[in-house]
């Protein structure tokens, strides 16, 4: 419940934004750019995270990026990350540890990798999965200097849930109870809500999507795992957060009563 009713909190504060921009191409403008900022915060925290809780929380700002570099069809991909992040938040209640290093040395029940596994793939834009179709409209319906940096934003998605994509599987081990009917009610969601815009399908539509994926995971693999960066945390601050989202906001206001 408490995963669902994040997902929930977390879209509802930045309804404002969306709303502001369909006022004018002006503010239309100013939130899509602020979209394209956020993505790339969260996605740089959280491709050279550790923890899993913390990895998951900056790839929810870069999922909010998302949202707001398309605001005309902001509402379907905040449907799909909501989908995906309550199923990767109660999986990720049940690991073994929240340090992905040490995940590497404690495999864990295949059945809940498995699960893991879908999760991820269906936020880094796999086919057959909700996240596929949330990204090829979110895309088609970014501005032509958006799309580049966007597509750099979803190789860092590819590059982040790699991480958990390439947890060692061990011995099953017990969860909690009720745990698997609420995973498959949400894994369910995330296959028939891939039936939301169908119009994807095309077959260089899912080549890209693809090949984006596989050169996340290539990137983890012989780049990113290898490495042991620790970003300075100066933006999590909360000062700063209010600041940024403060004079975004006056921005925003002035440019709908100017």
């Amino acid at each position: 419940v408490s995963a669902l009713l994040s997902g929930i909190v977390v879209k509802a504060s930045i309804l404002p934004l969306l709303r502001c921009a369909l006022i004018s191409d002006d503010i239309n403008q100013i939130v899509r750019i602020f979209g394209v900022a956020t993505a790339f915060m969260g996605i740089g925290y959280a491709i050279f995270e550790k923890d899993t809780k913390r990895m998951l929380a900056f790839h929810t700002i870069s999922q909010l990026g998302f949202i707001l570099a398309a605001p005309a069809v902001g509402g379907v991909y905040a449907l799909a990350h909501g989908l995906v992040k309550s199923t990767l938040f109660l999986i990720s209640g049940s690991l073994p540890s929240r340090n992905l290093k040490e995940m590497q040395y404690k495999p864990i029940d295949p059945n809940l990798w498995i699960a893991l596994v879908i999760a991820s793939l269906s936020i880094s834009g796999f086919p057959f999965l909700v996240g596929f179709g949330a990204k090829a409209l979110t895309i088609k319906n970014l501005a032509d200097w958006q799309v580049i940096p966007m597509k750099i934003v979803a190789v860092g998605t590819a590059i982040s849930f790699a991480k958990f994509i390439f947890i060692p599987r061990g011995e099953k081990q017990k969860v909690q109870p009720g745990l698997w009917p609420a995973i498959s009610l949400l894994i369910s969601g995330l296959i028939i809500a891939n039936l939301v815009y169908l119009d994807a399908y095309k077959i260089d539509t899912i080549i890209k999507a693809l090949l984006t994926i596989a050169i996340g995971w290539l990137m983890y693999v012989f780049v990113i795992k290898r490495l042991a960066i620790a970003l300075p945390r100066v933006a999590e601050q909360f000062d700063h957060l209010v600041g940024v989202m403060s004079l975004t906001l006056v921005v925003l206001f002035w440019m709908a009563l100017a």
